[in-house]
């Protein structure tokens, strides 16, 4: 990778859980890399088995926590990040997935524009590419055609994310939950479509896994769901009356929407064109796994994750707002202010949140670095 100074003002959260270590050379190299340039907080939900695994491999190289106890959230990636960024030490934080891969560029640009933003969500691009991530691609190269993508990576400073609470952990689609608990608090928004960053694809059996949970996050935009809902319909109906022509007019228009998106901001260096056929097909699915996401949701309250069910896939941006406007705040933890104690910068008082780097933990907490 290539190399770049250190910036002390830029902290690296990595929320983390897993069940087995098959991607864990891989990923000590890149947090050895990450370490001489940011701080990093891994915060660690996996078994205690691999949890001290991890704190003996990544000893002096990363902050290495479990999950504050306190937090109560069905998704236990929130859990994590909560927990990280509160332990962080700097203003500008990156929140990453274990599967996000940054360089040089790409941390020294999120930390240019958060001097601007109070959120960058940058662009992410699988690589390398198996059949199932050109798949998958295909729906980032749809939602850059006619917007941008939801990465799994984003940047925020941290003086907005204590000031507005958190926000909430028992929803699925938790990087929209965040975009819009941000939005809704009068913070600023970037969506940099040339900021692109690496990410390790799925197995194949974990891209299976997601079809229907990743339909799920549309019912958090009921237009989208609209939409996808009528694609079986209407491809029954046009085969039907024998409209094979028009079906194909579809199709292609699809194709013609991914390569659009292909092409913004330059997207060609990292978007392979054999990602662009997959357009439709990619189209199809979500169109079949939009009604059996819509049937969990209205028959067994949600999709399982985690061991549990959880039934709100984002909260809408009116509803958060109008949380903003009644005294609430982002998160259930964050509801009771005590939860959100941040020390003042003598130490020695309970001031409101505001923008410094100090940290902030919750009294009492459990939270242990390795």
């Amino acid at each position: 990778m290539t190399d770049l100074p250190a910036m002390p003002d830029l902290a690296y959260v990595l929320p983390l859980r897993w069940e087995e270590d098959r991607g864990l050379e891989e990923l000590t190299a890149y947090l050895r890399w990450l370490s001489r340039h940011v701080r990093v907080t891994v915060v660690d939900g996996s078994p205690d088995r691999l949890f001290d695994r991890h704190a003996r491999r990544w000893r002096g190289l990363v902050t290495h926590l479990r999950p504050d106890p306190g937090i109560e959230a069905a998704n236990g990636k929130v859990a994590g990040v909560v927990t990280g960024v509160r332990a962080a030490t700097a203003e500008h934080v990156v929140i990453a997935d274990d599967d996000v891969r940054y360089d040089a560029a790409g941390l020294a640009a999120v930390r240019a524009l958060l001097e601007e933003a109070d959120l960058v969500r940058p662009q992410n691009y699988f690589h390398p590419l198996p059949w199932h991530a050109l798949w998958d691609t295909a729906r980032t190269l749809l939602n850059r055609s006619l917007g941008a993508d939801y990465p799994g990576t984003l940047g925020i400073r941290r003086s907005v994310f204590i000031a507005m609470g958190g926000y909430d952990g028992n929803v699925l689609f938790e990087n929209l939950e965040l975009i819009r608990t941000v939005r809704a608090h009068g913070g600023r928004e970037l969506r940099p479509l040339d900021l692109y960053v690496r990410r390790l694809p799925p197995d194949p059996a974990r891209f299976w896994s997601q079809r229907v949970r990743q339909a799920y996050d549309d019912l958090a935009q009921p237009a989208r769901l609209a939409l996808f809902l009528t694609v079986l319909p209407c491809l029954a109906a046009g085969l039907l009356r024998g409209r094979q022509r028009a079906v194909l007019s579809c199709a292609g228009l699809v194709v013609c929407l991914a390569e659009a998106g292909r092409r913004r901001a330059g997207g060609r260096t990292v978007f392979p064109s054999t990602a662009v056929p997959f357009a439709p097909v990619w189209v199809l699915e979500r169109g079949i796994c939009s009604w059996v996401a819509l049937t969990a949701r209205l028959t067994r309250g949600g999709v399982p994750y985690a061991g549990r069910r959880i039934k709100v896939a984002a909260h809408s941006l009116h509803r958060l707002r109008r949380r903003r406007h009644n005294g609430g705040s982002g998160s259930p933890d964050a509801w009771n202010p005590a939860t959100l104690w941040d020390p003042s910068q003598n130490g020695l008082a309970d001031d409101r949140p505001q923008r410094h780097s100090a940290t902030v933990t919750r009294p009492g907490s459990t939270a242990r670095p390795s």
